[in-house]
């Protein structure tokens, strides 16, 4: 069950503070806002390396940011690139919801089906102890998976909906792992964009 806010909703999973607020962004604006950054985001594609292999990573990114600090994952370093407005104007929003000061978002874009991200946690030592994660979908929804570190039988998956934010916080990525699964069905274009703090 969840514990439902005047717009949201918490996943009531142990270790864990993770919000939902599906309907963040109205249908419209989510839109313009995938238009826009599809068509101008400076999209790329690193190779990341698993268990000794480096292939294409499955999907396109880029880090924009305000302090010039660099993100580190997967024997990727990415540099940031400034702020552009629409992505100044959700981080506006999200900071009212939050009232956590981001200083960094790491863009996702999943082309179709096959494109994805393996399970891992958002513990990089510089988004400090309790990292704050605030994920907005933008364009295709698609399924977020959750299983629990140490409790196998921990699991839970919800559906990321256009123009929704999806928060993490406080002991939620040292205890679990998350990811976007590849699906065969003909799907369209999603954009991600996570907010962090990076220190």
């Amino acid at each position: 069950m969840a514990s439902l806010f005047s717009d949201g909703f918490a996943l009531e999973l142990p270790d864990s503070d993770i919000m939902y607020y599906p309907n963040f962004l109205s249908s419209e604006k989510a839109s313009t806002y995938f238009t826009t950054l599809k068509e101008n985001v400076p999209w790329q594609q690193d190779d990341i390396k698993v268990f000794g292999k480096v292939y294409p990573q499955p999907r396109l990114t880029a880090l924009f940011g305000n302090n010039d600090k660099p993100y580190r994952y997967s024997n990727i370093v990415m540099r940031p690139h400034p702020f552009s407005k629409e992505l100044l104007e959700i981080k506006k929003r999200i900071e009212e919801k939050t009232t956590v000061c981001f200083t960094s978002c790491l863009a996702n874009l999943y082309r179709d089906g096959k494109d994805s991200n393996g399970w891992h946690a958002d513990n990089e030592k510089e988004l400090g102890n309790n990292p704050v994660i605030a994920s907005i979908t933008l364009g295709q929804e698609r399924y977020f998976h959750l299983k629990h570190r140490k409790d196998k039988l921990l699991k839970h998956k919800i559906l990321l909906e256009h123009g929704s934010l999806l928060l993490m916080q406080g002991p939620t990525q040292h205890h679990w792992l998350h990811q976007i699964p590849k699906t065969a069905k003909p799907i369209r274009e999603r954009i991600n964009l996570t907010y962090r703090v990076i220190k």
